[in-house]
């Protein structure tokens, strides 16, 4: 970082970094997040962290992939990783986390950052931008829009297995008076639909899954509530994705310009 040294301090010996990667755009990181990666002596990044995020690593940082597994796939427990990062920094090294998205939205950042501090431990939180926007606005959906959606709710797609529980009022989700973003939950499309119609969304709101958002990868479907499970199937848009559920979803050919501005949009 030689000549920039209004960008922010760097990465500290000691402490835990936990950083946003944002969305998947190199572009779309923050300046922190770049400054933290540049002057980090070992970086732990999750399994969906592009490749070309890491490749702006310089060749004396360490590199550990520490990501959940992929599906019928063997890989760290979180037990494991937050052990790692405490080993790390009372080694006195510099440690970045490196997690997808925002480090505290649905990333268990929360859990290795409540860990460090119990270990006595240092942690710096740097947000990231989280693909729950992010994507949507990358296809051109906005998850708020005046006259269409005034809330907008962030919800997981996929729930701890160990839990006793789902701990998702369905009832409630439907009747959100918004706009509902899933995380982490195509593989489970047919049941977020079906639960959704089941306690009383309409089977006809507008739904799209934007796979791979801001990255050149981009995918988009764009479906409805009652076709959701099968359209994904048949179109075999896979993890990681976004689904967007909610009137917002009409205003994306309006901002793309395929189509006429929808009544809602002049209130």
């Amino acid at each position: 970082m030689t000549g920039l040294p209004w960008l922010s301090p760097p990465a500290r010996r000691g402490v835990v970094h936990l950083v946003g990667a944002g969305p998947g755009d190199p572009g779309l990181l923050t300046l922190r997040a770049a400054t933290l990666l540049a002057t980090a002596d070992l970086v732990a990044h999750d399994r969906l962290v592009p490749g070309a995020i890491l490749d702006l690593l310089p060749p004396t940082v360490d590199r550990v992939a520490v990501g959940k597994p992929a599906p019928g796939t063997c890989g760290w427990r979180q037990d494991a990783i937050s052990d790692l990062l405490v080993a790390e920094a009372r080694a006195g090294r510099a440690v970045v986390r490196l997690k997808g998205g925002d480090p505290f939205v649905f990333g268990r950042g929360g859990e290795e950052a409540i860990h460090c501090h119990q270990a006595g431990i240092e942690v710096e939180v740097v947000p990231g931008v989280t693909s729950a926007v992010a994507a949507p606005a990358a296809a051109g959906i906005p998850v708020t829009h005046r006259g269409l959606a005034s809330a907008v709710a962030f919800v997981t797609g996929h729930e701890d297995p160990d839990k006793p529980a789902s701990q998702l009022d369905w009832s409630g989700l439907a009747a959100f008076p918004g706009t509902l973003v899933f995380l982490m939950g195509v593989h489970h499309a047919a049941r977020i639909a079906d639960q959704l119609v089941l306690h009383g969304r309409d089977a006809t709101t507008p739904a799209a899954v934007v796979r791979w958002g801001t990255t050149a990868r981009q995918q988009e479907l764009i479906t409805t509530l009652g076709d959701l499970a099968v359209d994904v199937l048949r179109s075999g848009i896979a993890s990681p994705a976004t689904i967007v559920i909610g009137d917002v979803v009409r205003v994306r050919d309006a901002i793309r310009g395929h189509a006429p501005v929808v009544d809602a949009l002049a209130h």
